[in-house]
This record gives C-alpha cells, sequence and structure tokens, in this order.
C-alpha cells in the first residue's frame, strides 16, 4: 500500500486525485505544513508515502517516474516528492523543519518542493527525475496554469513513455531491428499485467526450445533453431523495455535477465554440437571453446569497468579521443557493431545455423568473437597505460573478489609480496603460460601438467597478495579465467576418454555461473560471495589442478565420470547459494542498461 498526502484542498476539477490513484495510492489531505507533518507520522513506516501539491499540472507519466520508481529511497519533480521507508525519517525531519503558516518563504508555498530541498540539505538520498519533455509544474496563477495544462497538451506522455522504454545505448541491429517493434510487444505485455520476470523466463524457455530444436541435427529443426533464437532475443529485449515502461525494476529481475542471457546462449552451443554428432561431426571442442571465449570477453568488461567505476583523476588521450568519435554519428555504430554485441552475435548464430552447419556457425563465432576481444582487451590496455588514475580499497576489493583466489593462493599470499606497479598482471600471465606450455608440449595423461598447474597456483597466488591497484591489475581476473577455463579445454580435447569434452562444456558452464554470480552480487553493492563458498569450490587455481590431477590418474570413462561429478558438485553448490541469496537479499532494486556483449 502506498499513500498521497495533497498539501490542500484539491483543485476544482483537477484529475490530480484519480492519476494518483491510478498509480496504486491511497490519497489524502492536509492542509499546511503541520498537517503534512502529522499525516505522514500516521502512515505506517513500512510503507512509501508521497506529498503532492493539489494544484500540480503535468503529465500522468511525470508523477509515475517521480512517485513510483523502487530504485530511489526519495524522488521528486516540481509539486511532487516520494520516500520510500528507508527515507521516511528523512522526510519526517524535513517536514517538522519546514516553517508553519502559508506564505512564511516563497518556497513554503509549494510544500513538496520544500521538503525536498530540506531533505538535500540534510544529505538524503534523494533523486531528481529527469522529465525532458515531460511536463511537471505548480502554476500559482490562472495564466501560469493555462501555459502548463498548454504544455502538457503539446506532449505525448505515451509516445515519451514508449520512447524511453528502449535501452539508450545499444547495438546496431537491437537498435534498428528489434526495438521499432518490442517497444509495443513491451506495451502489450504491461496492460495484460505480465512481469518482466515472466517475460524473461519465455525467453529462456524459447531459447531452450531452439537449442533442442538445433539438438535434432535436420536441416528443418536448424531452420525453427535460428528463428526461434531471433523470437528469444526479441523476448530479451522486451523484458527491459517492460521494466522501463512500467518501471518494475528489481534486483532479481537484473540477476534473472543477466543470467538467463549466458544460460540461453551457451544451451543453444550445447544443442548445436548434440546437433552435429548425429550428423557425425564432434564440434565440443568447437562449442566449448565459444563458450570459453565469450565468457573471458565478459571478465574483461567486468574488471576494467570495477577498477574505474570510482577511480579518481581518471582521464587519458585515449578516452578523450573516443569520445571525439561519439560525435561523428556513424563512427559510433561502427565501434557497437565492431565488439560484436549480444543482437548482432545472436543475429549471426541465427542465420548461419538456419542456413549453414554447426561446425561453421562456431567458426564463425570464434572469429568474430576473438577479433572483438582484441579490439576491446586493446582499447582498455591503452586507456589505462595513458590514464592517471588512483584507484580505490573498493575496486582493489572487487577485483579480489573477481579474481576468485581459493585456499592454495591465500597460503602462497601470505608469503612475502614482490611490489611494482605491473606485478600482479606479470605473475598472472607468467603462471598461465607456464600452465599452458606444459599442457601443450606434454603427452596425454603426463603428470607434466600437474606441476605446471602447481606453479600456475603459486604465481596466482603471489599475484593478489598486494591490493590490485596497479593500472593493468585489472587484468588479473581474466588471465586466471583463461588459465581454467582453457585448461579444462585442453585436457579434455586430449583426452581418450569418450564424452570429456561434454562433461569438461557441462564443468566450465558450472564454474562460469560463479564467475557470473560473483559480478552481479558486486554490481548491487551487496559483496561477492561468501568466502566459506569460493573455499569450498577451490577457488580457480584450486579447480585446475583438481582436474590436471584427475586427468593423470584416470583415463578412460573414469575420467569422463570424474569430470561429470565434479561439474554436478559445483553446479548444486553455486547455484544452491546464489538462489538462497538472492531470494533473500532484500538488496535495492536496480536496473542494469548492461553491456552491448
Amino acid at each position: 500500500m502506498s499513500t498521497a498526502i495533497l498539501t490542500g484542498p484539491p483543485v476544482a476539477g483537477s484529475p490530480l486525485e484519480a492519476a494518483l490513484r491510478s498509480l496504486g495510492f491511497d490519497v489524502r489531505t492536509a492542509d499546511g505544513a503541520a498537517a503534512v507533518a502529522d499525516a505522514l507520522a500516521a502512515v505506517p513506516a513500512d510503507e512509501r508515502v508521497a506529498v503532492v501539491d493539489p494544484r500540480f499540472v503535468g503529465h500522468l507519466h511525470s508523477l509515475r517516474l517521480a512517485l513510483t520508481d523502487p530504485r530511489f529511497p526519495a524522488a521528486a519533480v516540481p509539486g511532487a516528492l516520494t520516500a520510500q521507508p528507508e527515507a521516511r525519517a528523512a522526510l519526517q525531519q524535513a517536514a517538522a523543519a519546514v516553517p508553519a503558516g502559508p506564505g512564511t518563504r516563497y518556497r513554503v508555498d509549494v510544500l513538496p518542493d520544500a521538503l525536498a530541498e530540506t531533505m538535500e540539505a540534510g544529505d538524503a538520498a534523494l533523486q531528481r527525475v529527469e522529465l525532458g519533455s515531460l511536463v511537471a509544474a505548480v502554476p500559482l496563477t490562472p495564466a501560469e496554469r493555462a501555459t502548463a495544462e498548454e504544455a502538457v497538451a503539446a506532449v505525448d506522455d505515451e509516445a515519451v513513455r514508449l520512447r524511453t522504454a528502449v535501452k539508450a545505448r545499444d547495438g546496431f541491429f537491437t537498435t534498428f531491428c528489434i526495438s521499432p517493434y518490442s517497444r509495443y510487444l513491451a506495451r502489450w505485455c504491461a496492460r495484460r499485467g505480465l512481469t518482466p520476470n515472466q517475460v524473461t523466463t519465455a525467453s529462456l524457455l524459447t531459447a531452450v526450445i531452439a537449442a533442442g530444436c538445433a539438438a535434432t541435427g535436420s536441416r528443418g529443426g536448424f531452420i525453427a533453431a535460428g528463428l526461434l533464437l531471433i523470437f528469444s532475443f526479441v523476448l530479451d529485449c522486451t523484458d527491459g523495455q517492460l521494466a522501463r515502461y512500467s518501471l518494475q525494476y528489481s534486483t532479481m529481475g537484473a540477476w534473472l535477465d543477466a543470467t538467463f542471457d549466458r544460460a540461453k546462449e551457451y544451451a543453444y552451443y550445447a544443442g548445436l554440437a548434440l546437433g552435429a554428432a548425429r550428423g557425425g561431426d564432434d564440434v565440443w571442442a568447437l562449442a566449448l571453446g565459444a563458450m570459453v571465449l565469450q565468457t573471458c570477453r565478459h571478465v574483461v568488461d567486468f574488471s576494467f569497468n570495477e577498477a574505474n567505476h570510482d577511480a579518481t583523476g581518471n582521464t587519458s588521450p585515449t578516452a578523450a579521443l573516443s569520445d571525439r568519435l561519439d560525435s561523428v554519428g556513424w563512427t559510433v555504430w561502427v565501434r557497437r557493431m565492431i565488439v560484436l554485441p549480444i543482437g548482432e552475435r545472436w543475429a549471426m548464430i541465427a542465420l548461419l545455423t538456419a542456413c549453414t552447419t554447426p561446425r561453421i556457425v562456431f567458426y564463425a563465432l570464434l572469429v568474430g568473437c576473438a577479433l572483438a576481444a582484441c579490439y576491446t582487451t586493446a582499447g582498455r590496455v591503452l586507456r589505462s597505460l595513458t590514464r592517471r588514475a588512483r584507484r580505490t580499497d573498493r575496486a582493489a576489493a572487487a577485483l579480489a573478489d573477481l579474481a576468485d583466489s581459493g585456499p592454495l593462493a591465500e597460503l602462497v599470499a601470505k608469503g612475502p609480496a614482490a611490489g611494482g606497479p605491473v606485478t600482479a598482471p606479470v605473475m598472472a600471465f607468467a603462471g598461465v603460460a607456464f600452465l599452458m606450455a606444459q599442457l601443450t608440449w606434454s603427452d596425454a595423461g603426463s603428470w607434466w601438467p600437474v606441476l605446471g598447474a602447481a606453479v600456475y597456483a603459486a604465481f596466482a597466488g603471489g599475484a593478489v597478495a598486494r591490493p590490485l591497484k596497479g593500472p593493468l591489475d585489472w587484468l588479473v581476473p581474466p588471465l586466471f579465467r583463461v588459465g581454467e577455463y582453457v585448461a579444462i579445454l585442453v585436457v579434455a580435447a586430449r583426452s581418450d576418454a569418450d564424452q570429456a569434452l561434454p562433461a569438461a562444456f557441462g564443468l566450465v558452464a558450472a564454474v562460469a555461473y560463479h564467475h557470473y554470480d560473483t559480478v552481479y552480487r558486486i554490481r548491487v553493492g551487496t559483496g561477492a560471495p561468501p568466502r566459506w563458498l569460493v573455499r569450498a569450490a577451490g577457488g580457480h587455481e584450486g579447480r585446475t589442478l583438481l582436474v590436471v590431477l584427475l586427468a593423470a590418474l584416470l583415463h578412460g570413462s573414469g575420467f569422463t565420470l570424474a569430470l561429470t561429478v565434479l561439474a554436478l558438485v559445483l553446479a548444486l553448490l553455486v547455484l544452491v547459494e546464489s538462489i538462497r541469496f538472492w531470494v533473500s537479499s532484500g538488496a535495492p532494486a536496480v536496473h542494469d542498461e548492461g553491456e552491448p556483449a
């Protein structure tokens, strides 16, 4: 339940009361600052409360943005103010501080504006809503009211609402081939009471069915899979647009949208691999390689963004050049397409699935993602080397959490720490390079990779022995992902065990879920998964050592069984804790525009 308090008698003939009720508010009237303060105290502390001037003139969507957005503890537009339970105390204090009596000061003549100013002066977290072309005003004379009403009539707030439902920054394919009609699908869903989470779930189910069609291995199945994958992406765009259209933001929704995107794509890779196997073509190594490459790309994005999220002095000539290029329209779209964002990537996958073979799909995917990874990583390395930024303790802690270091690395990190601005990425790279060399040059089943994994664990511990505040320390988590994921891929590919690659695919999928879950926990400000979970999962270095040890000890079906059991145990461990956290965390509502990839 939500309560709206009008600060005086309603204006005759005003649709304001009806508008507030349509937004789910119970409307009360309190004439004057003292009466409003008493009315606020009478509203239960666990309810959202709004204070609105009865002379308010504006669009319904202006009120919706100001009074119903769940992301902000308090928000305001001219003539209207809202506070959720966590901001009620600040609003109550502001009401008590406002001078009583009409006309005490001009600002008190519009009481919601006076309350908002007082809350801001007290450092309350109040959001001033950006209205754009929408109108929100409190006219004090008949002439001003007529002018405001004319301004309202001149702007179609439903058209604005539809337009702003589309993500502000998106890829070319999504912007021009999906969003022009998916926004209307979002409105259709809103008018039928569907929630973004329901649409997200429908998108997942559609992608799973698409993967099932691809797994048939028939040309008809591949064509159906391509069409269903595109429809799944339409629904994927629709859920975010529905959230923006109806302001149904939530932490759970953001988490489902992000994790389901990865689940859909990787399930589709598995479907393609199964379909290819039906035709006698084993592409599991390519499918696993595509998943590894895509996940590592995302870790580069996440790690760089967290390292620079709140850095001070964060400027560089490379960033300045990028800003200048943004003023040239066509370069913006070219640079967005180069990174092969999700829209372009899924469109390519769908088209090639329908027209070619799974092997060609994976070849195109690997080449495209590799070029995109080189482009984005090189640009971020240049920015990091040319900027003089001081990174905070929060950024260093986030990078340490993203590193996913387990007991072995923790033990090594307790020893003497090497200094230097690039020591951490150099040590991480050296450990990964030594491990890859042993995996590449040793015979299958050899014990040399075990030595390589042990050295990798030692270097991994040394890399995180000091706070990750160096200019290139954001490379440490992506390097660890490369070390672990590629090690699993190579060991499984070189094993003589039947079905080892599908089992390795499942293992990497479970571990990747854990890493994505870590990212989204950090993003909503709740911190990384608990240390007991990271230790129980072994950390990246412990899992790597275990997998190469299993490869040396076991052969044939025994190795496949061991990988399968490890994948199931890890999946159960991280899923149970992840679901428990996201259901019970009570984290603030968020809406994450996300990366275009």
